[in-house]
């Protein structure tokens, strides 16, 4: 996919956000600075986007200390927003990497049930096929067969191996498996697939710190990165995501799925500020190639509703 491509599906993903936004930038206008009414609008305005109190905070501290030398007209508060949201997510946007040694380098995928888990799994793996990695993919969510399944049809239109268990199987000897048989193909990276039942958080807490335990018996090192991740259609309620996984997984990055016009993608810029995690890549629709790893300054811009 093009660049040019890539941002124009962007701007469609975004859209929800950029227009509840966009509304309350028209029409801003100052001599110099803005007034402290119209900081006020703008912050709300931050705010009902999804971008969140905190880094609405901070946008509006930065432009109530900006000087417009030639006026504040709409295309300046664009790009002063532009730029103070890029600043909040430039530290983040860090893309998935394979440097284990000894392979393989172990991502372990983790989300509740509906994000768009197995899907992004997927994606990953071809990220990382187009770096000409060798990839495997473990089937560790064997709470649900349509996840085993699921993820095997992914595993054979990616033309990559994948490890499975038995339905209601222990997750851990399937992750176990899949080590081993990654380690002696000689893989680079190996996707693991979690359960993603929060109804239970102790079973769930248990059942990763099992497969920790497993791994860390073959590799003390792995897994090398535990990725959650988030559906852009719930909004501030992927925060609530966040913290939950982050204390019962250890969750060290984070992917942001579906972005599609219905999404509510201003929380990529609140959950970049509260947490501060990585932000991997962000994904737009349903086909292979609609992850990419994340460009904190264009989407800066396409938040801010800035023209290319």
């Amino acid at each position: 996919m093009s660049a040019d491509s890539w941002g124009h599906r962007l701007i469609g993903g975004f859209a929800k956000t950029t227009d509840k936004l966009s509304g309350n930038i028209t029409g801003l206008l100052g001599s110099g600075r803005l007034s402290e009414d119209q900081l006020d609008d703008l912050e709300d305005a931050l705010i009902l986007s999804d971008l969140g109190p905190q880094a609405a905070a901070r946008i509006r501290a930065r432009l109530a200390d900006t000087r417009f030398e030639s006026g504040a007209d709409e295309a300046a508060i664009r790009q002063a927003v532009a730029d103070e949201i890029a600043a909040i997510l430039r530290p983040v946007a860090k893309p998935l990497e394979v440097t284990a040694f000894p392979r393989p380098h172990v991502v372990l995928v983790i989300g509740v049930n509906g994000s768009g888990k197995t899907t992004t799994i997927a994606k990953l793996a071809h990220l990382f096929q187009e770096e000409d990695y060798a990839v495997m993919l473990a089937a560790g969510d064997t709470f649900r067969a349509a996840a085993i399944g699921q993820l095997g049809v992914w595993a054979d239109r990616l033309g990559v191996p994948i490890i499975k268990g038995p339905e209601g199987g222990d997750p851990a000897s399937v992750v176990f498996d899949a080590v081993k048989a990654a380690t002696d193909k000689g893989i680079d990276a190996l996707i693991v697939d979690t359960a993603g039942r929060l109804q239970n958080k102790r079973e769930l807490m248990d059942e990763l710190a099992k497969i920790r335990r497993v791994l860390g018996r073959l590799n003390p090192e792995a897994p090398h990165d535990v990725v959650l991740v988030l559906d852009a259609t719930n909004g501030q309620n992927a925060l609530s995501q966040i913290e939950i996984f982050k204390e019962v997984a250890g969750v060290t990055g984070l992917v942001m799925t579906k972005l599609d016009g219905t999404a509510r993608g201003g929380v990529l810029v609140a959950a970049a500020e509260r947490y501060g995690l990585p932000i991997h890549a962000i994904g737009v629709g349903e086909t292979i190639d609609d992850l990419r790893p994340f460009d904190p300054d264009l989407v800066a811009r396409v938040i801010a509703g800035v023209a290319a």
